[in-house]
C-alpha cells in the first residue's frame, strides 16, 4: 500500500490521496494525488522533490516555492494549494536570468527549451549559449531588475529561471507572476559544495522530463572525481584569490565550494578561518597586509580571472600588485589563473578538481591536460 504523504504544511484535504475516498468524487479532468517516493539526492541539499503516480513531481525550493510539474497529457490536480505553482510540461520558451543553468541545459541537450535570456550574447562564455543568441535562437529579454516584459509575454513564455538577485527586486518577481508567469528562483549557489552545484542537474532534468538522462551525466562526474578523492592529501598550501580595482583582495569564504575543491583535490586551503559576515556570502575581501601575512609563503596561488579578467605573465600580476613578486608561489612558478569561463560552466567543477590535482601532484602538467586552469609564467 502507498503511505500517504500530507507534506509541511500541505493539509490532508488539498491533496486527495488514496485510500480518503476523494477521489471518486473529484472531476474526470482532475487527479488526485498518490505519493509513490522521494525523489533521491546524494549531496544537493536546497532542492528536494517528491514524486507522485501518474509522473506528477513536487519540487520544493526554500525561499522560491514549491513546484507540481505536471506531465503534458495529464490530468490537473483537484484542490492544489494556492502556494503550489503548477508547471505543464513541456516546458519551453523559458526566460533564463540565472547565467551559472545555461551550462546544465546545455549538457541536457535542451537548449531548445529556452527562447530568452537575461545576459547578452557578449556575456556569455558557454559557447553555445553565446551562438544560439548570435543565431537569434534565444533572445535578450532585458537583466534581471529590467525584464523586456513585452518580448517575454508574446514569447509564450512558461517559466523564468532566476537566481536570488531577483529577491532584492521583489516588484519583478511579482509582475512576472501577474502576466502568468512562474518564477523559479534557482539556489544551487547556496549548496555547500561542487557536487551538491552539480546535482542541481537532476532538477532540470525532473522539469524538462529528462531524469535519466541527468542521473548518468551526473554520475560519470562524480565518477570522474572518485579517484582523486581517494588520494591522500599533497600538504601543499593553496590560495585562490583575486585583486580589485581598489586594492583589496578577494579571497573564498572558508566554507565556499571553491575553499572545498582545493581540499578535494589534494591542496590545503590557506585561509581557514574567514567565514563573512552572512551565511549566503562567497568571498571575503581582505587588505593586502592581511593577505601579505597570510599567503606569502603559500606553495600555489590561483588568480581567479572572472572579476578582473585573466593574468597571462608574472609581469602583468606583479603590476596589479607589486607585493606580489614576494611571494613564494611567485618566485617559484606554481602561479596559475582561472579561465574566464569556469563559473558559467557549472557542470564543469569536476574538471577543475582534475586540473587543480594535476597541478598539486605533478607541478608542471602538460597544459593540454588542463581546460580551467593556465599557468602564469
Amino acid at each position: 500500500m502507498k503511505r500517504r504523504n500530507f507534506l509541511k504544511a500541505l493539509p490532508a484535504a488539498a491533496l486527495a490521496l488514496a485510500g480518503c475516498g476523494q477521489a471518486e468524487t473529484a472531476p474526470a479532468n482532475t487527479a488526485s494525488l498518490v505519493f509513490d517516493h522521494s525523489y533521491p539526492l546524494d549531496y544537493a541539499a536546497q532542492f528536494s522533490a517528491d514524486c507522485y503516480e501518474g509522473g506528477y513531481v513536487l519540487v520544493n525550493i526554500p525561499d522560491s516555492g514549491r513546484f507540481l510539474v505536471i506531465p503534458e497529457d495529464a490530468a490537473e490536480v483537484d484542490d492544489l494549494p494556492a502556494d503550489v505553482v503548477p508547471l505543464r510540461q513541456p516546458l519551453d520558451n523559458i526566460y533564463l536570468v540565472s547565467t551559472s543553468v545555461m551550462d546544465l541545459f546545455v549538457h541536457l541537450d535542451a537548449l531548445d527549451c529556452i527562447a530568452l535570456s537575461g545576459t547578452k550574447a557578449e556575456g556569455w562564455y558557454v559557447e553555445e549559449a553565446k551562438q544560439a543568441m548570435q543565431e537569434g535562437r534565444i533572445a535578450y529579454a532585458g537583466k534581471y531588475s529590467a525584464p523586456d516584459y513585452e518580448r517575454i509575454l508574446a514569447s509564450g513564455c512558461s517559466l523564468a529561471i532566476e537566481n536570488t538577485m531577483i529577491l532584492h527586486d521583489p516588484a519583478v518577481k511579482e509582475q512576472l507572476e501577474k502576466f502568468g508567469v512562474p518564477v523559479l528562483i534557482e539556489r544551487s549557489s547556496y549548496e555547500s559544495g561542487p557536487l551538491a552545484r552539480m546535482e542541481w542537474l537532476k532538477l532540470y532534468g525532473i522539469l524538462l522530463g529528462r531524469t535519466e538522462q541527468a542521473e548518468e551525466i551526473f554520475r560519470q562526474k562524480v565518477e570522474q572525481v572518485a579517484p582523486i578523492l581517494g588520494q591522500e592529501s599533497t600538504g601543499k598550501t593553496v590560495a585562490f584569490f583575486s585583486i580589485t580595482s581598489n586594492n583589496l583582495i578577494t579571497v573564498r569564504r572558508t566554507s565556499d565550494y571553491v575553499a572545498q575543491m582545493v581540499g578535494m583535490a589534494g591542496g590545503v586551503y590557506i585561509f581557514d578561518d574567514l567565514e563573512g559576515d552572512s551565511p549566503g556570502q562567497s568571498t571575503v575581501k581582505l587588505p593586502l597586509e592581511t593577505f601579505y601575512a597570510r599567503a606569502k609563503d603559500v606553495d600555489v596561488l590561483i588568480y581567479n580571472s572572472t572579476i578582473e579578467g585573466v593574468v597571462e605573465t608574472r609581469d602583468q600580476l606583479i603590476e596589479k600588485c607589486p607585493m606580489l613578486e614576494e611571494f613564494k608561489a611567485v618566485q617559484s612558478g606554481d602561479c596559475w589563473c582561472t579561465a574566464q569561463s569556469l563559473f558559467q560552466q557549472s557542470m564543469e567543477l569536476a574538471d577543475l578538481i582534475s586540473d587543480m590535482n594535476l597541478v598539486f601532484t605533478e607541478g608542471r602538467p602538460d597544459p593540454a591536460s588542463l581546460r580551467f586552469l593556465q599557468q602564469i609564467v
